[in-house]
């Protein structure tokens, strides 16, 4: 839908993904400083992440395929990662 392709949705995508990284950096120390040992795949999972939205950005800025595409490739690439954030917190609950 035209009417929100708004500059509010780009701060709202960049918002979510820079929590990408904040809570993997979170993660991260949590498991350094309270020494506990979390899931295997759940660590996969969200450094997984972390290279999607790297790939997402870097398809943005070089392929002209993409540009002409840009809501489609980061609404599916939004989608998936939601799955991952699903996935990861499955595994973690277990």
């Amino acid at each position: 839908m035209p009417s929100l392709r708004t500059r509010a949705l780009w701060w709202f995508t960049v918002l979510v993904e820079v929590a990408i990284f904040v809570q993997a950096g979170v993660g991260v120390a949590v498991v350094n400083v309270e020494k506990i040992d979390p899931p295997q795949f759940h660590l996969f999972y969200g450094f997984v992440a972390i290279i999607v939205v790297g790939i997402l950005y870097s398809y943005k800025t070089t392929s002209p395929w993409v540009r002409e595409r840009l809501y489609l490739v980061y609404g599916l690439g939004s989608l998936f990662l939601m799955g991952l954030g699903i996935r990861a917190l499955l595994v973690g609950a277990r």
